[in-house]
Formats: structure tokens, sequence, C-alpha cells
């Protein structure tokens, strides 16, 4: 099938500002599950609040949009009822990890079989950029116009420590690194964690004076390293990017099956 084929054409144009990375995040999902041949009646994806929320609206499978932070709560009743099916929750830095801190920490914990997808601009970019748990200490937004004080979630480093068992990170600009995070993530079975760093022009770069979309993106090229990288020996503020974590523990759904399967037995 082609790209538009998995879209909601009646809701286009997107609502995304020029420059926005929630875009190319969508694009790089749909080659995915195009690689993975998956039918689209068999995906659901359930979103918060935000601008990364939008892409429930815009792509044509089972959609959930409901309120903000509890994406991974509503996930996890659609997952434990119809364990079936494949569910995606794209999130952003409100939904993933400031109230929606608590759900995600107990996904993981749990292993249930969701895959999380978490877009980090590190601002709020929909309600007037206002900074979040991900700007940093340092970063400029319109609650923080004298630089941020609070210091700043590694994701990765949340992810590991609360039980997922597939944490990866990749970024906008390495696309076809992306997809192919995008597929391990989507055919784990367990709790996946997928952190894309990714550009908001509009109130991250302006605010801080990065510059534009190119430049954010620019940013992430030269500021971002693979695994094991010797260049973050050299320079520990380098970012790495990859798959962290990829193991296999017992997945929620098929523990809770198990459970039943006792208590019918009395």
């Amino acid at each position: 099938m082609a790209v538009r084929d998995y879209l909601r054409e009646r809701f286009m144009p997107h609502i995304w500002c020029p420059g926005c990375g929630n875009g190319i995040v969508m694009n790089n999902l749909i080659r995915a599950i195009e690689e993975l041949g998956w039918n689209k009646n068999d995906i659901v994806m359930v979103t918060g609040i935000g601008c990364s929320a939008r892409i429930s609206g815009y792509l044509d499978f089972h959609t959930l949009h409901t309120i903000h932070g509890r994406a991974l709560a509503f996930a996890t009743g659609l997952k434990l009822a119809r364990p079936e099916l494949n569910v995606i929750v794209p999130m952003g830095d409100g939904d993933a990890t400031a109230i929606g801190g608590n759900h995600l920490i107990h996904a993981a914990r749990r292993n249930i079989d969701i895959a999380a997808i978490i877009m980090n601009n590190q601002i709020y970019g929909m309600t007037g950029g206002q900074y979040s748990p991900l700007s940093g200490y340092g970063a400029k937004a319109t609650t923080a116009p004298y630089g941020n004080i609070d210091q700043a979630f590694d994701i990765v480093e949340l992810a590991k420590a609360s039980g997922a068992t597939f944490v990866a990170r990749t970024t906008t600009y390495h696309v076809k690194s992306m997809i192919e995070i995008f597929e391990k993530a989507l055919t784990h079975k367990g709790f996946s964690v997928v952190e894309v760093l990714t550009q908001c022009p509009t109130y991250y770069g302006r605010k801080n004076k990065i510059g534009d979309a190119v430049d954010l993106m620019n940013y992430f090229k030269d500021r971002t390293v693979p695994i094991g990288s010797k260049k973050k020996e050299q320079d520990p503020s380098l970012i790495e990017r990859g798959v962290f974590v990829d193991e296999q523990k017992p997945e929620y759904c098929s523990e809770y099956a198990k459970v039943i399967e006792r208590a019918s037995k009395g």
C-alpha cells in the first residue's frame, strides 16, 4: 500500500507547525508497519493530549484519543481485553513523563505488550511553550523566561529502571534507523519504549535561539552518537542512540491468562 492508504485524508492538511518533527515520526511509523505487513484492522493506536497525540486522528487504524496523561491506562485495559491486537501509544513530554509518568513506569513494570513511542521535543508545544520534565536545566520556555532550574528525565534510564524489556532512542534526523527501531519495538513481546528526539522550532527552537527545524535536526546529527561510540568517551555530553535493552521476560497478558486458567480450575 502507499502511505496515503494509511491516512484519514479527510483530516488533512494536518495542524502541526511547519518544521515540526511529528510528521517525520508518523511517516516512518507508517513505513515500519508497511514493512511488517500488518493488517490495519489488527492495530489500535491510543493517544492522550498534545501535538503528538494528533497522530491518532490522522492514521486509519482503530484509534482512541483519550485524556491527558492517561493513554497508557486506556491502552492497558484495551490490551487486556483484546490481547491479540497490536497496540501502539504515541506520546509527548506530558503524556509520557509528567501527568502520565506514573502510568509509564507501571506499564514498564508489568511488561505489558504495548509499544510506547515517546516524542521528546523538550517542551509543551500545543499549550503555549511551557517547560516540561524533558526540557532540561537552563532551557527557556514561556514559564521559564530566565531559564529552567529543573533537571530533565533521561527517558532511556527511566524506562530501563522501570523494567521495560525493549528500550531504544533515535532522532528525526536518523530516519533509516528510526524505521528499523520501530519494527523491532512493534514486534517485541513485552513493553517497548522508543524515545524519538524531535524538533519544535515554533517554541523550543525560537525560545532557546537554536534556530529553525533544519538547525534543530543538525543538532541531532552533531550531538548524538551510536551506542558505544568512542566520541562519547571524548565528550560525555553527547547523547547515545540505538537499542539499549532487548530482552525477554514474562509478558503481562500471557501471565494474566494463566491466572484465569488456574482460577477456572477451582
